[in-house]
């Protein structure tokens, strides 16, 4: 094969998985030219410029990861659609310890450890031929250090001790959203081709959501968490964030699949369907979409917006049922349930995986460890604003597996399933669930273990109020933030097909 040095590298804020590789197969760039761009684009804007703090470490063979696949496509030709392609993977995904990159969650307790092998994902998509950029940056542990999502006194979301304070592109100093934001501002803003987070409870799609790009939490059982640095069995899982539904589904298909590490995956159909295939343009056309209205609460902005989308999605051929309320609305908003569950879980899943690392430098291989490892650089500088709270590290160390905890699982999966999707969706006979991402859309699809997809719908008007008003590291709102909206319900192919006509906005220039 030539090369046509000739054409110019395509513009990386937009470009798609699929124009890539078409270019690649055409000989208009190799991978290695790739991979070097986006490494100078993480040069420009990581920690340099509006240091947006994305990526937590790059990959240092990187470029002869993607010279040896170069190589191969002009002997043997390519292997598919991600040959070549550079993808960032949020570090709580391992990958072999050999390539040089640390799988840490944010956190110098883990720096140097050993993986046994890769994350069941990252082995797929490596086998599919795509290189690893690096390392995205997230919440430290995932967001399960200190109280969840608070501001004040706590630690914020997007801030770990290894990667400092992502921040969203859209606004200076403005909150990513969510533990997967290093991922979700990458995509973003042209940093790698697409990217992989993680969601227990929200993680994908909220920081999608946040920040203009699409995100996918797949059905819990779809895609494997071996290999994942853990926060609950019942809940995680991995997920693709990327600039279209076609390149999120690119990389569905090749994530999704049995894995004998993760024993839920073991019950998936025995044929996985092929996401790119399911993609059908016309798929709004008579689909009956449920607005739960009573969820939407104190977003008066975007609900303005999500109304309007609704006549977008009427004149496609949709059909809006509206209101479509869950009968369990007001339970599973005060519900302590999942709270239970995810307090002992995360002391329970963590002790599994930090057990089966080969090696930790520092020794902490138990949540115990860690918190006494924290403990000993509690005086110790961290990149600011760090605050130096682990309590809910604390009380999740403190829980046992007990009646409580099964019942726990057995009120999400009633709230969740039972009363509350499955209910929904029979009553009202829909195809599928919309709300605004915000409106909390996460909470319900987490405790069921069903899909949830959020596609960009807008942006906040240039005279919204800055929040929060007092000095605070992170601005929650701000003018230009994006939002999305998400839909929902039990089979992610249908959801996939149903957001390819759903994109409402467009990707900043």
């Amino acid at each position: 094969m030539t090369f046509k040095t000739s054409v110019a590298l395509p513009d990386l804020y937009e470009v798609s998985i699929v124009e890539l590789q078409d270019g690649l197969v055409k000989g208009y760039f190799t991978s290695v030219q790739l991979v070097q761009a986006y490494f100078d684009r993480i040069e420009e804007v990581n920690l340099k410029g509006p240091a947006l703090h994305a990526v937590i470490e790059t990959n240092p063979i990187a470029l002869s990861q993607a010279a040896a696949l170069d190589d191969e496509r002009k002997e043997k030709g390519g292997r598919g659609p991600l040959h070549g392609i550079p993808l960032l993977l949020k570090d709580n995904i391992a990958t072999l310890h050999e390539e040089g990159m640390n799988t840490t969650a944010g956190s110098y307790a883990l720096l140097g450890s050993v993986v046994p092998r890769d994350a069941f994902v990252a082995a797929k998509l490596r086998e599919a031929g795509a290189v690893f950029l690096g390392k995205a940056n997230l919440s430290e542990w995932s967001g399960m250090r200190g109280a969840w999502g608070q501001l004040k006194g706590k630690v914020p979301n997007g801030l770990s001790e290894r990667g400092g304070q992502t921040l969203s592109p859209y606004y200076p100093n403005a909150h990513p959203s969510s533990s997967s934001s290093g991922s979700g501002v990458a995509t973003a803003i042209g940093l790698a081709a697409g990217s992989l987070g993680s969601e227990t409870h929200g993680s994908i799609v909220s920081p999608s959501s946040r920040n203009n790009v699409v995100g996918i939490k797949p059905t819990i059982g779809l895609v494997s968490r071996s290999g994942v640095i853990p926060i609950s069995s019942h809940q995680d899982t991995t997920g693709p964030m990327c600039r279209s539904v076609t390149d999120a589904a690119i990389l569905l298909n090749f994530m999704a699949g049995p894995d004998p590490r993760d024993e839920v995956t073991l019950h998936q159909p025995g044929i996985v369907p092929d996401y790119m295939k399911a993609l059908d343009k016309n798929a709004l056309k008579g689909a009956r979409l449920g607005v739960p209205r009573s969820f939407i609460r104190n977003i008066k902005i975007i609900e303005e917006a999500f109304n309007s989308s609704l006549d977008v999605f009427r004149a496609l051929g949709a059909e809006i049922v509206d209101p479509a309320d869950f009968p369990d609305t007001e339970e599973l908003l005060i519900s302590k349930a999942e709270k239970r569950v995810l307090d002992v879980d995360f002391k329970v899943d963590l002790n599994k995986y930090l057990s089966e690392l080969v090696d930790v430098p520092t020794g902490v291989k138990t949540l115990a460890a860690l918190i006494e490892f924290n403990e000993k650089r509690a005086d110790l500088d961290h990149p600011p604003p760090f605050y130096k709270d682990q309590s809910q590290f604390i009380h999740s160390e403190a829980t046992q597996v007990d009646d409580a905890y099964f019942s726990a699982l057995a009120e999400d999966f009633d709230l969740g399933r039972t009363r509350g999707i499955d209910a929904t969706l029979a009553q009202f006979n829909l195809d599928a669930i919309i709300l605004p991402t915000d409106a909390l859309a996460w909470k319900v699809t987490a405790i069921a273990g069903y899909p949830l997809i959020s596609v960009p719908l807008g942006f906040r008007p240039d005279d919204v109020e800055l929040l929060p008003a007092t000095p605070s590291s992170v601005y929650t709102q701000a003018p230009g933030l994006p939002f999305g909206i998400a839909l929902w319900g039990p089979h992610i192919a249908s959801l996939s097909s149903l957001a390819m006509r759903t994109r409402l906005s467009r990707l900043p220039t």
